[in-house]
């Protein structure tokens, strides 16, 4: 319990500790492990999106079978090609802050540092039994990211500026390429349901 206040807190220590002791190679099956959080990862990510457009007005009861398809379709695609956006421009932000070419294995570990250094995103799911305003989401977003900071500077021994400037490129771009494309589709959607109806 005193490990997740100190986690909740940022302290490098927590930190260090749940990456370099618990969390590793050697103690845990480190794939298994790996894959579970990849999943998990862009599940609450996809209900991220799936609250932004329930917010947004996009999302209700009155939606057609092929609104609703064409609605699950842009949100996977968003959450694959934005997070695959972020991962790009994580690694290679983490290339140039570390000088040096970056191993597999060294790739991993800072993968599964991202991912359970995002744990805010769990609280998502309590906006199934209360109702937030969407700023509760981006607020969510801080948290992760200012975790990502943190997580970033323990496992690559870098100085905390260069983590910032990483972790917000990267959620930078995500942002970018997951809502420019929204919007483009969508005004092709639209357009092509305004032929349809002559």
């Amino acid at each position: 319990m005193i490990i997740s206040i100190d986690l909740i807190l940022h302290k490098t220590k927590a930190y260090r500790h749940l990456l370099f002791n618990v969390i590793n190679q050697h103690t845990v099956n480190f794939e298994g492990s790996l894959w579970k959080s990849i999943f998990a990862f862009l599940l609450l990510d996809a209900y991220r999106s799936l609250l932004l457009k329930r917010n947004e007005g996009e999302w209700g009861s009155s939606m057609s079978f092929s609104s609703i398809v064409w609605t699950f379709q842009e949100i996977i695609v968003d959450v694959f090609v934005g997070n695959f956006v972020f991962l790009c421009i994580l690694l290679l932000s983490m290339r140039l802050v570390l000088n040096s070419t970056i191993q597999i294995s060294r790739c991993k570990d800072i993968l599964l540092a991202v991912l359970v250094s995002s744990y805010f995103k769990i609280f998502l799911i309590a906006t199934m039994v209360w109702e937030f305003p969407s700023s509760v989401i981006f607020i969510i977003d801080l948290f992760v990211l200012s975790s990502n900071t943190v997580a970033l500077k323990v496992i690559t021994d870098s100085t905390m500026n260069r983590c910032i400037a990483a972790c917000f490129c990267a959620q930078a771009a995500k942002l970018l390429v997951s809502q420019v494309p929204a919007r483009r589709l969508l005004r092709f959607e639209n357009i092509d349901r305004s032929f349809s109806l002559y």
